[in-house]
């Protein structure tokens, strides 16, 4: 789906990845859900551009729902895949610690994981090879994406500045959509390492200029970065 010049999205407000079009090639921003291949290849189609044209790709953290077509990607089309340090032994063991599920309702949360065995969430392979970021690294990808240090939701949770398409993507460093309860609007992400981590986190992202936020899981958002922060400390 087309959100602006350059700037797709893979999948849908339940799960989400992010791909960026430029004339010198394609960034994309995690790799959602394995089934999420054939999202990515459509999306090639529509645009015009071969896998090929594929330079990178960014995650914004280890968690199976943002890797899940990284590995497939990385030896079929030999394109690296780059996360931060902290999370680089998540990425390809993925272990992690077990975290509170905290408020649910049974029709989204039902409606989560359904959706996630459609798209072989419970096949999603780890990622054995990756080039480790760190805060305040520019990459050298279509866009220059500028890693801005999140830590909360993991260790490693980054978010990625793209000032060629006005956005910053953020992983879940904070969400639209609650996975579990249904409720929309900006909120704390589930499934988070350290809560209050992640909104001391939320400070960083506050001072970056965009026009686009754009979460892993929810509704993509038109506004500041400044202004999303606050509604998310609102909520919480």
């Amino acid at each position: 789906m087309k959100l602006a010049p350059r700037l797709h999205r893979l999948g849908n407000d339940i799960v989400a990845s992010y791909l960026i079009d430029l004339p010198e090639g394609i960034t994309l921003i995690d790799a959602g859900l394995p089934g999420h291949w054939r999202d990515l290849q459509r999306e090639l189609e529509l645009i015009g551009r071969p896998l090929s044209d594929i330079r990178g790709l960014v995650l914004t953290h280890g968690d199976g729902d943002h890797i899940g077509f990284a590995e497939r990607l990385r030896t079929e089309a030999e394109v690296p895949v780059y996360i931060h340090t902290a999370d680089a032994h998540r990425v390809r063991t993925g272990e992690k610690p077990k975290t509170p599920m905290g408020p649910a309702k049974i029709g989204p949360t039902l409606g989560f994981f359904a959706y996630g065995l459609r798209k072989g969430a419970l096949r999603t392979p780890h990622v054995s090879v990756v080039t480790e970021v760190a805060d305040g690294d520019v990459l050298d990808l279509p866009g220059a994406p500028v890693v801005i240090g999140m830590p909360g939701h993991s260790p490693g949770s980054i978010a990625v500045h793209v000032p060629a398409v006005d956005a910053v993507f953020v992983g879940d460093a904070l969400t639209t959509r609650h996975v579990l309860t249904g409720r929309t609007g900006a909120q704390p992400a589930p499934f988070t390492d350290e809560p209050e981590r992640a909104l001391a986190s939320l400070d960083k992202l506050a001072g970056v200029s965009a026009s686009w936020v754009l979460p892993g899981h929810g509704a993509p958002w038109h506004g500041s970065p400044a202004d999303i922060a606050a509604a998310v400390r609102a909520s919480a």
